[in-house]
């Protein structure tokens, strides 16, 4: 416990601190603006006994939304709570999960902060999405003899050894005793867990939520819809997904080069932050490239040559228009890479780069099953995509091993699902 006790008189002196980055983040993302109360647990409360869902941010959000959803189903009579970190996160979660869920802010891990949100809710269980380990958070939890669940868990090799380094061993042996169930993504994942010291009896393998990730009803008219707007019916279009800085460098020279064969092909790029749309918007026309940005409505002719895909949430529409995607993330370290699993199930061959991280798994079936293919550089990426676009009959083939891959291995939601009795009914693993 003493270690926890530095933890949070270090959050506590570094407070001044984070308040104004988010103070500074605000002026350029209005998001940061909004929900200070929240952030300390002040405010309105939601709706006491709910199930409590949290998704840090977008890309958890997604991950939760099939779960909560179930959980809408199979327990209608509790309300839900879910809760993001960022703002991006937030606006996600109300847009896809608003109908059956309230969404609020997360509290900073302060002592006090997660005392007060975990009594002034009363949540009958909480349920984290991957891996958020908040030591405050788990012992506000513990404290109130609210079970813990963590879903979708996955830990990187990195972070174990992370974790395991003085001090930080003696700070997460006291958290993770507050974890009642890990549902671990992969076996490599629950053996991590048990690595960090959760109790083996508390851990199960359950498999990725990511492989039953819904999509929405109309993705697919809406990609076709695109296309017709671009006037793009006939012209090779492929789209870099999620690209980080650094890596829109490399697809734009990869593009300029595919062009050379293939001068009317035409590349959706969609960087992962809002925050940089404007500056990735100056390096395209640093290249001097004919573009459109898709937030403004603005047209697409023949010789137009890009379109920047600066909205949020059109991502699997910007997939469903194209016939190839590179998903980013994977071509700088640091990253670890970004879902391939929404362009598989809609039966898009892929490429991707060797920076893979928690994601390397998945990767290794898709590219067994030929519908991946890793590249390294601006050459080997334009290469890639020279090839496939080339190649109808060979795109269906790579794309529809791609689905059979995600069909392979769905199955995750409704055992993390049958998971939850339990622990609603208080048999619970850690007693305080």
């Amino acid at each position: 416990m003493i270690w926890r006790h530095v933890y949070s008189l270090l959050l506590i002196l570094l407070l001044p601190l984070v308040l104004a980055g988010f103070v500074w983040r605000g002026l350029r993302e209005p998001g940061y603006r909004r929900g200070w109360g929240q952030r300390l647990a002040f405010g309105r409360p939601a709706a006491t006994g709910a199930i409590w869902v949290h998704a840090a941010s977008v890309g958890e959000v997604q991950v939760a939304a099939g779960l909560v959803r179930g959980l809408a189903e199979r327990h209608p009579e509790l309300p839900r709570l879910v809760t993001t970190f960022t703002p991006s996160g937030c606006a996600r979660a109300r847009q896809t999960l608003g109908d059956v869920a309230e969404v609020r802010f997360l509290p900073f891990d302060l002592p006090g902060a997660m005392r007060r949100f975990v009594a002034r809710h009363r949540p009958r269980l909480a349920i984290v999405v991957e891996t958020e380990l908040w030591p405050n958070m788990l012992a506000a939890c513990r404290a109130s003899r609210v079970p813990v669940m963590l879903a979708n868990a996955r830990l990187s090799e990195r972070s174990v050894r992370h974790y395991r380094r003085w001090p930080l061993r003696g700070l997460m042996a006291e958290a993770v005793t507050a974890i009642d169930r890990v549902a671990a993504a992969s076996e490599t994942d629950a053996e991590r867990f048990a690595e960090l010291g959760v109790p083996a009896s508390r851990i199960r393998t359950i498999g990725n939520l990511k492989f039953d990730l819904p999509l929405p009803d109309d993705v697919l008219a809406r990609g076709q819809a695109l296309r017709e707007r671009w006037q793009a019916g006939n012209r090779p279009v492929w789209v870099a997904a999620s690209t980080h800085a650094g890596e829109e460098a490399i697809v734009l020279e990869a593009h300029a080069i595919l062009r050379q064969s293939l001068p009317e092909a035409l590349l959706i790029l969609v960087p992962r932050h809002a925050p940089r749309f404007e500056a990735v918007a100056e390096l395209v026309q640093e290249q001097g490239l004919a573009y459109a940005r898709h937030s403004r409505g603005e047209a697409v002719h023949a010789d137009t040559a890009l379109v920047l895909g600066d909205t949020l949430g059109e991502l699997p529409h910007f997939y469903a228009a194209a016939d190839l995607a590179f998903v980013g993330g994977s071509l700088v370290p640091g990253v670890g890479g970004h879902n391939l699993l929404e362009p598989a199930a809609l039966r898009l061959p892929m490429m991707t780069g060797p920076h893979l991280g928690g994601w390397q798994t998945v990767a290794d079936w898709l590219i067994e099953a030929d519908a991946l293919c890793s590249v390294a550089d601006a050459a080997s990426l334009a290469s890639a995509a020279a090839e496939a676009l080339a190649d109808p009959a060979g795109r269906r083939q790579a794309g529809l091993a791609a689905e059979r891959v995600v069909e392979d291995h769905r199955g995750a939601l409704a055992r993390t699902l049958r998971e939850l009795p339990d622990l609603l009914t208080g048999n619970r693993a850690n007693p305080p």
